[in-house]
């Protein structure tokens, strides 16, 4: 038996977080959502397509004998609005109607994707999240916000719309290279440094399972990352307030993911914000030298970056101000009070964020 979180919208129940080990179970959970005879559209993309798409589709026969497979070209660079026309047209082909289903399959780009889709396609069609990523699994999959970037913004345009399920199968990240791996753990580790110390301090204790991929450690982290972000979700849905704490080195890495052309990974980018984030908070006396400088280097076990070079410091401040986090000209920057306590502040000053740049850029300088 699979375990199960159900996530709770405006204090009802609205959808599960299915985990596991394999697919067994998938069909089982779409036909308990009313869709056996419906038209699916399983949207992936090109890399994950090869891997999973047939498996997922045969898996899916058993709902409905009206099952296709769209694949959009792998990457966030095809993150556009551009391609969603693509994938109108496909359903429109195929008339899709409001009581069929989409599936995403696939990392978050995928999932935002597919999900942005759901919520504009007929004003609204259903859709199911099947996260094929460690950072898709423990943060984007869950919690509905979808999106597109747009002019080089990430997630410029989109919308807040729930998936009916969440299906993850941990033995899918055993597919995943090294460097995607690593750029998932960033966003465990967020969770853990925004609301709970007892789970930052396990993600330590299991640093080496973690890093070996051992089933039954990664299962519980990717439960226990998911249930984190389920509680801050289900107080605040549409991010008024509280859920903006799932921003914690986001500010700053989202500009420089743009400012390197996104060459570099979304979790690489939020490791770096969260290390400059945490610079600031010990910098105002928020968090002791040795709680900033154990944050910062319990990245690099873990495969993640803590410097960054070849970036123009003045382009990622300037980035910081067309962030979709900022308010009325205000940059919303989230710092910690201490390890598994965070808050938002919007008096983070250019200077700081300068200096904290200058703590990633020339790293080995300062120490």
């Amino acid at each position: 038996m699979n375990k199960k979180i159900t996530v709770n919208y405006e204090n009802k129940p609205c959808y599960d977080i299915v985990f596991g080990t394999d697919f067994s179970d998938l069909a089982s959970e779409i036909k308990a959502l009313g869709f056996e005879g419906r038209k699916i559209a399983i949207i992936t993309d090109t890399n994950v397509e090869g891997l999973y798409a047939e498996e997922i589709m045969e898996r899916l026969s058993e709902v409905s004998d009206n099952v296709f497979t769209y694949a959009i070209p792998a990457g966030e660079s095809n993150k556009n609005l551009s391609e969603i026309e693509g994938i109108y047209e496909a359903l429109i082909e195929r008339h899709f109607d409001r009581h069929d289903l989409l599936v995403a399959l696939g990392g978050g780009v995928v999932g935002d994707m597919c999900g942005f889709t759901a919520a504009t396609y007929l004003r609204g069609i259903s859709f199911v999240q099947i996260p094929t990523t460690l950072l898709a699994q423990t943060d984007s999959s869950v919690g509905g916000k979808t999106g597109v970037d747009f002019n080089g913004i990430k997630n410029m345009v989109g919308a807040f719309y729930m998936p009916k399920l969440v299906y993850i199968n941990v033995s899918v990240l055993s597919s995943l290279d090294g460097r995607q791996y690593a750029s998932g753990f960033a966003e465990v580790m967020k969770h853990g440094l925004i609301k709970d110390q007892n789970f930052y301090t396990w993600l330590i204790e299991n640093m080496y399972e973690i890093t070996d991929r051992d089933p039954e450690v990664v299962l519980e982290m990717v439960e226990r990352s998911c249930d984190i972000k389920r509680m801050v979700v289900e107080k605040d849905p549409t991010e008024k307030k509280d859920r903006a704490l799932l921003n914690f080195g986001h500010t700053l890495g989202h500009a420089i993911e743009k400012a390197k052309n996104f060459e570099m990974m979304h979790g690489e980018c939020v490791a770096l914000g969260c290390v400059a984030a945490a610079f600031i908070s010990w910098k105002r006396d928020l968090i002791s030298m040795e709680e900033y400088y154990e944050i910062r280097d319990m990245f690099v076990p873990f495969g993640l970056p803590i410097s960054v070079e070849d970036i123009d410091k003045n382009e990622v401040l300037e980035l910081t101000k067309s962030d979709k986090k900022a308010d009325s000209d205000k940059v919303k920057f989230i710092l910690l009070k201490s390890i598994g306590k965070a808050f938002i502040d919007d008096t983070v000053t250019r200077d700081e964020m300068d200096k904290a740049l200058d703590e990633i850029i020339y790293i080995e300088n300062n120490d």
